[in-house]
């Protein structure tokens, strides 16, 4: 199908004719390298960035300084209190304290109401780190960005501090004197009146305490309520099963999927569990294996998932179940056609249902939690005409209690308090006054609520208009218990006494009943004894708190049939003109939880590469037709709300869309996260609570400078990411490699050659089993104490993350493939950073790791314009905040703090290098394969980063390496670089 570049934009015309005339694969990073010239080709010409230098004004050096450290703002607040205080050393040293040496205590963290199992690694007494537990079956030993960020959190001296009173500082005991009167008037009327508000919950024992409460007060009600939440995925299990049902995914048995606007490689329910299981189909033999997976994906956002299809297709949001509807009907299901032409070139939706028919069984077709529930049904239908229900398709009993609908949960609370009919609320963990549906008017409803409790981990927007706030205990300072999306149990044991006196929702409930000596621990253990009278319950209690995982508490599957009976009729087609709105959850703040978290906040995100905010995501060509560039500010015009925000034209978007990400614009979020970005649940309406129909977007005539991270350094014209097709390799398995009798890879040298008689450590990261979530970022810079910079300076260029997955496209702006690329140092076997440091603050090491001496280092910046490969930063200013004590608890203790004026990289956590080294030293053997994980290789969701010794020929890394795909980053010029890729494989259907 041709295009005709005369209805184009001339931008978008210029840049098809320039592509057109290209040879070979041609890779891009932003807009701007498509065109010639631009502002970015003159940015980077330049040496050193505008501003590279000096500060800027003022006003935004004391901004930045607000920033200092994790929450540099924070460390004035908490370093007001108490003096220094005199400490003495133990008498008698408990025998579980060893200086030094890390404990590991198997807990779990919940998101969305769901469990993920968690190892947390404490020093004296301090957590500083968070691993996946390997035993549990919802993180596999992975972990995800919002779990390494957790530790931060957890240390946030803008954390909530007092049990506050009509916002003034009072007491626990106060609090309970009050809610004793309130609780014993509700009880002589039945509870009628009484509300509790919470999150989708999946604590067993927490759902028990709320049983017990709503028996007591039988009148009373609970509602539950949360920005993402799973609604449609249960209304569309009720509108095809007739129940509501919990479903899971065997990603690993799956030959082909189809994803209906399902980023389930992130941000979903299990989707640690399904990113290991999706990657493990995606690896080849040598020689090109057939059973390499297809993903097929509809969607009307950019996303990682997305990013991994084999087929992407870009519709705007209501397109998608029309979509559906005419994929259900090629797999023969009698369902009524959508109104109009499907969206989708011509023969693609039948070349994806013949692939579909020929893997009974095999397949897998999943919906997004922001589709209709119709979408759910036609998906859940689908699956069973397949065959898949039962092998790759498994439904489960719903895995949080009470699965009510939750916008409807809170409209009909917000209804009930504006009548006046709600006389006490006691919300646990929400937000709704900031982030509720703006229709609801729940800040205004909630004034008219007489006695008005508010427990959360900050003093937020809800918490500001209630009578009373509780701190809320972190999730690592209290105990409890969740489960995972199969329903296995984990219990949650703190790792340090709740630094600000926070409560748990346990403590708050047995309260509410007139229990006010129960502490969490004996009420999540009460609980258990009493779920296990009969068995041995010490012996049962131990083995769950060192697991992690509650033997036999996973969900057996149940039997359902789908009967599409239920299904609506199609819906109109929206009118012409206007755009489409769409809300999703920000990757790194979520739905705003997060905000205060640096770490998250400079966080790449890893489709745009924004940080510190968010911006209106549109099209190239909507852009263009607009005449918006990236940075303009838009007014955003939605039934009768406007909002102001940056627009950002982000390749692969859906034309005459605009997607708006959650959790920004926050009023009381902290020192980092308030005023931060602008705010999407201003637009958002209950009946619309993640896209619709009737955008207007208008010009303001104003800029805002984005801080984009992927355009700071230049390509060159260098091929850094290879790629090709499942058939390719077949054909030629060594096409990523250089053409054979070259040595274009090893070329002569003037280094001397090192001899390794001992260990020869190395790494391999998989393209293929990337997803570029992020969380080895994060993961790296949790481990080696890597400071938050802030916008001004990443800006300037000068973030500090040590490990940077880069994004890079082939192909047209429209619809380009995407690609991920982690970039850590390469530790050069020929390191051109080494000869040209004046003071040998870089040095080889007899292991081949390319070292840094901090206190060496006098900051000439010689080895950063020595490295082809850009992976070391330098500390221009102070970052590290070494001042306030509680900011100071989140440091790893194994590795160095460092000041101003210091060059610093990846160092392939050398800490556990030498932690390894010493533990079979001490055992009297040799280190094992696979016995230390730098904190990368750890995180990874997929397991596509690999280290190890290459001198051990039978290490995993080792056989990496000899593989045909196996290529390193600029190797022509002759660094033999430690670090290697294996290629990047597409399995396209060749009849697409």
């Amino acid at each position: 199908m041709t295009r005709d570049t005369r209805t184009q934009p001339p931008e978008l015309a210029a840049t098809r004719e320039r592509l057109g005339g290209l040879r070979g694969r041609q890779l891009w990073r932003a807009l701007d390298e498509l065109a010639e010239g631009g502002e970015l080709a003159a940015y980077l010409r330049r040496e050193f960035p505008s501003g590279a230098e000096q500060w800027g004004d003022p006003l935004s050096r004391r901004a930045f300084l607000k920033m200092m450290g994790a929450s540099l703002a924070l460390a004035g607040l908490a370093a007001c209190g108490r003096p220094r205080e005199q400490i003495v050393p133990y008498v008698t040293q408990p025998p579980e304290i060893v200086p030094g040496k890390p404990l590991f205590y198997a807990t779990a963290l919940t998101l969305g109401g769901l469990a993920s199992g968690v190892l947390a690694e404490s020093h004296m007494g301090r957590p500083v780190k968070i691993e996946g537990n390997p035993r549990h079956p919802a993180s596999l030993g992975a972990s995800d960005a919002f779990m390494q960020a957790a530790i931060l959190s957890l240390y946030d001296p803008d954390r909530s501090q007092a049990v506050l009173n009509l916002g003034r500082i009072s007491t626990w005991d106060r609090f309970l004197t009050d809610l004793g009167g309130q609780m014993s008037a509700l009880g002589a009327r039945g509870g009628a009146g009484l509300r509790l508000l919470t999150e989708p919950i999946s604590s067993p024992a927490l759902a028990d305490q709320i049983a017990a409460l709503l028996a007591q007060y039988p009148r009373a009600r609970w509602h539950q309520y949360a920005p993402v939440a799973r609604d449609s995925a249960f209304e569309g299990a009720r509108m095809a099963f007739g129940q509501p049902a919990s479903t899971i995914y065997r990603f690993d048995l799956a030959a082909r999927i189809v994803s209906l606007d399902a980023d389930f490689l992130s941000c979903s329910a299990g989707s640690l569990r399904y990113a290991r299981d999706f990657a493990a189909g995606r690896r080849v033999s040598a020689g090109g294996d057939a059973a390499m997976n297809r993903l097929y994906a509809i969607e009307s956002a950019p996303s990682i998932t997305g990013a991994m299809a084999d087929h992407r297709l870009a519709v705007r949001p209501s397109q998608v179940a029309a979509l559906a509807r005419e994929l259900a009907r090629r797999l023969g299901l009698d369902v009524a056609p959508a109104p109009g032409a499907a969206p989708a070139p011509s023969g693609w939706l039948d070349a994806l249902a013949r692939d579909l028919q020929a893997n009974p069984g095999a397949s897998i077709v999943v919906a997004g939690d922001e589709q209709p529930p119709e979408v759910h049904a036609l998906a859940h239908a689908m699956n069973a005409a397949l065959g898949n229900a039962g092998a790759t398709v498994l439904y489960l009993p719903p895995v949080e209690a009470s699965p009510a609908n939750a916008a409807e949960s809170l409209r009909a609370l917000a209804a009930d308090m504006a009548a006046g009919q709600v006389s006490a609320l006691v919300i646990f963990g929400c937000n709704p006054a900031y982030d509720a549906p703006a229709d609801l008017g729940f800040a205004t409803a909630l004034a008219q609520v007489p006695f008005r409790v508010h427990m959360g981990l900050y003093d937020d927007e809800t918490a500001r208009l209630c009578d009373w706030h509780i701190p809320a205990a972190h999730a690592l300072e209290d105990w409890g218990d969740a489960r995972a999306f199969d329903g296995s149990v984990s219990i949650a044991q703190p790792l340090i006494t709740p630094l600000y006196g926070g409560r748990s929702a346990h403590e708050l409930l047995a309260a509410m009943q007139g229990q006010l000596d129960q502490s969490s621990y004996a009420i999540v253990r009460g609980f258990w004894q009493r779920q296990h009278a009969s068995a041995d319950f010490e012996q049962f209690w131990r083995r769950a708190l060192h697991d992690g995982v509650v033997e036999g508490t996973a969900f057996a599957p149940i039997e359902l049939a789908a009967n599409l009976a239920g299904l609506p009729a199609p819906a109109e087609a929206a009118p012409a003109g206007g755009l489409e709105l769409r809300f999703q959850p920000d990757p790194a703040v979520y739905d705003g939880r997060f905000a205060n978290n640096g770490w998250l906040q400079e966080l790449p995100r890893p489709l745009s590469s924004l940080t510190w905010g968010n911006a209106a995501l549109i099209s190239p060509a909507t852009a263009a037709r607009l005449g918006l560039a990236q940075g303009d500010v838009a007014e955003l015009r939605y039934r009768g709300r406007s909002v102001r925000a940056p627009v950002l034209p982000l390749p692969g978007h859906p034309d005459d869309a605009v997607t708006v990400t959650l959790g920004y614009g926050r009023a009381r979020a902290g020192h980092i996260g308030t005023d931060v970005g602008f705010d999407a649940y201003a637009l958002r309406t209950a009946d619309a609570l993640w896209f619709g129909a009737g955008l207007e977007l208008a010009a303001t005539g104003a800029r805002e400078q984005l801080a984009l991270t992927q355009s700071h350094f230049g390509l060159e014209g260098r091929e850094l990411l290879r790629v090709g097709t499942l058939d390719e390799y077949a054909h030629n398995p060594r096409f990523a490699s250089q053409p054979p009798g070259t040595d274009a890879d090893h070329p002569p040298s003037l280094y001397p050659e090192v001899p390794y008689t001992g260990h020869r450590w190395g790494m391999a990261i998989d393209l293929n089993s990337c997803i570029g979530c992020q969380a080895c970022t994060v993961a790296c810079q949790a481990e080696n104490n890597i400071p938050v910079v802030g916008k001004e300076q990443v800006l300037m260029s000068r973030e500090m993350h040590w490990l940077k997955v880069d994004r890079y496209y082939e192909g047209d702006a429209a619809s380009p493939n995407t690609y991920f690329q982690p970039r850590p140092c390469m530790q050069c076997e020929k390191a051109p950073c080494e000869l040209v440091c004046p003071v040998a603050a870089t040095a080889h090491s007899a292991e081949g790791l390319n070292d840094m001496v901090y206190n060496r280092c006098v900051g000439t910046r010689y080895c950063s314009n020595n490295c082809p490969y850009k992976v070391r930063r330098f500390n221009f200013l102070q970052y590290s905040h070494t001042s306030t004590p509680v900011i100071k608890l989140h440091y790893n203790p194994d590795v160095t703090v460092r000041d101003r004026g210091v060059m610093e990289k990846c160092t392939y956590c050398v800490q556990r290098i030498n932690a390894g080294r010493i533990e079979a030293e001490k055992a009297g053997r040799p280190i094992r394969d696979g016995e230390i994980k730098t904190a990368c290789q750890q995180a990874c969701p997929t397991e596509a980063i690999v280290f190890g010794d290459i001198n051990d020929v039978g290490s995993q890394v080792a056989r990496l390496k000899e593989s045909p795909l196996s290529y390193g980053m600029l190797a022509e010029l002759g660094t033999q670089p430690r670090t290697t890729y294996l290629a990047r494989l597409r399995n396209p259907n060749p009849e697409l």
